[in-house]
């Protein structure tokens, strides 16, 4: 099974929408189940999951009713506003929901690296292992340091971080210096998942093979097969590259592996994290 575990649908028309914004023109219009159909149907993707876009609990559960009428939207990651103590509840009603999963605060927008550690999210984050949910970490490389310390206060809750962290590629062997020992370092937690994705716009010009595969290597070493999930980024991938595109380049960075371990960051990670 092929799972997809990164991809959002948006609406230009929904009241909570302000990104992307119109100088982003090759992504900037509605996407929906129809547009991913025939992109996954050709790459032999069974299942994705579906992650917020917008920092907005009406955002989450207009995700929710696409999925419900989507089959092969198998997970939802939503948003909810972890500061308020009284979302406890809400986790509660979305927890009820059969593909709702997880959350995502959109970390790398608040200035604040280490915000995720405030003490007034606690009952949202406790509830949210108490209920099973995960956590999507959406952060980039400043992030880590403080990632690692939430992963050590929450060891019970299930976190995949987002696009491996959003290295600097761009940067070429500066951006991997910066990055490469702090990933490591976060992946030593064994409820820390990473998700092998959103490289390419992360790149620049320096989206050849041989520019993205020590990134892509550096995530299968340090996490393991076991811990990696491949996810599109769709459409926002649409910036860099087809889907297809990406997804061959990540079937050329597994070849090397066994059947298995192949198998586990194509489909089988995500199938598990995410409870499919």
């Amino acid at each position: 099974m092929i799972v997809d575990s990164h991809q959002h649908f948006w609406s230009l028309d929904a009241p909570w929408f302000d990104w992307p914004t119109p100088d982003l023109a090759a992504i900037y219009r509605d996407y929906a189940p129809a547009d991913l159909a025939p992109e996954i149907e050709a790459a032999g993707v069974s299942g994705t999951v579906l992650v917020q876009a917008a920092p907005h609990l009406a955002e989450t559960h207009y995700l929710l009713d696409i999925a419900q009428r989507t089959p092969f939207v198998g997970a939802v990651v939503g948003w909810v506003d972890l500061e308020r103590s009284d979302q406890v509840d809400e986790l509660n009603r979305l927890a009820e929901h059969p593909k709702f999963r997880g959350i995502r605060p959109m970390l790398q927008a608040i200035p604040d690296t280490e915000w995720m550690l405030r003490p007034d999210l606690e009952p949202c984050l406790t509830a949210a292992e108490e209920l099973g949910l995960t956590f999507d970490a959406l952060v980039k490389p400043p992030h880590l340091e403080a990632l690692a310390a939430f992963a050590d206060r929450y060891p019970n809750l299930p976190i995949v971080v987002d696009h491996g962290a959003k290295p600097e590629i761009a940067r070429g062997a500066d951006g991997f210096r910066d990055w490469a020992p702090q990933i490591a370092a976060l992946a030593r937690r064994p409820q820390v998942f990473c998700k092998l994705s959103g490289l390419l716009t992360e790149a620049g010009d320096r989206t050849a093979d041989d520019d993205l595969r020590p990134f892509a290597e550096h995530l299968i070493e340090t996490f393991g097969p076991e811990r990696l999930m491949w996810g599109s980024d769709w459409p926002v991938l649409d910036l860099a590259a087809p889907y297809a595109q990406w997804f061959a380049t990540v079937q050329r960075f597994v070849a090397p592996l066994s059947d298995g371990e192949q198998s586990s960051i194509l489909g089988e990670t995500a199938r598990r994290f995410y409870r499919f």
